[in-house]
């Protein structure tokens, strides 16, 4: 079992910036590749960003490249997403998940963790 904690979230206006965090606890962290996905309310759970298990790559959705980026830090076993510019459609709530099959990571249904999430929302 994984257990992820994310936090970070909030109310921002667009244009400003937030950065999340997500720690996990009960197994290896580096045995797992790691995604954030996020849900706005009555739509799907949409890729946002995903991150191999060095970190060496690193996957955006097209809608946030540039803006966002995902890091991880296996010596304390988090992931990060640094969210800037943000824009009044990034609204929702953001989930992190650990991936340890060779699923796509851009999959949500190919993740077995999640954690309960954190909201997002951001003001015109």
């Amino acid at each position: 079992q994984v257990q992820l904690v994310e936090s970070g979230g909030g109310l921002v206006q667009a244009g400003g910036s937030l950065r999340l965090s997500c720690v996990a606890s009960g197994r290896t962290f580096s045995n797992y590749r790691m995604g954030w996905f996020r849900q706005a309310p009555g739509k799907e759970r949409d890729f946002v960003a995903g991150i191999t298990w060095s970190g060496s790559n690193t996957y955006y959705a097209d809608s946030v490249k540039g803006r966002f980026t995902i890091s991880r830090d296996n010596a304390k076993n988090t992931v990060y997403l640094q969210m800037n510019s943000l824009k009044p459609e990034d609204t929702g709530v953001y989930y992190c998940a650990a991936l340890r099959s060779w699923g796509n990571i851009m999959n949500a249904r190919e993740y077995e963790y999640w954690g309960q999430g954190t909201q997002v929302t951001v003001s015109s």
